[in-house]
């Protein structure tokens, strides 16, 4: 499952989500797991950019999500 939304407290969200209390998307998908992120200023930059991933095919997905360095994420999931 890939799922892409916005939040300006990812590590909040990321457990909102696993106590399922997120969308109902992922309520029936649990646990969910934080594989990719990007920051944005605004509220607006980020929706923007959150459509633009939504409309991306599942490979084109895979692709950013793997463009990642791994070290990155250990940051914000770990604290």
């Amino acid at each position: 499952m890939l799922y892409t939304g916005y939040t300006n407290n990812i590590q909040q969200r990321v457990e909102s989500h696993n106590k399922g209390k997120g969308s109902k998307y992922t309520r029936g998908r649990l646990p969910v797991k934080l594989v990719y992120f990007e920051s944005f200023v605004t509220k607006s930059e980020a929706m923007r950019r959150e459509y633009q991933i939504k409309q991306m095919s599942r490979n084109k997905k895979l692709d950013l999500i793997t463009s990642v360095k791994p070290d990155r994420l250990t940051t914000i999931v770990d604290g």
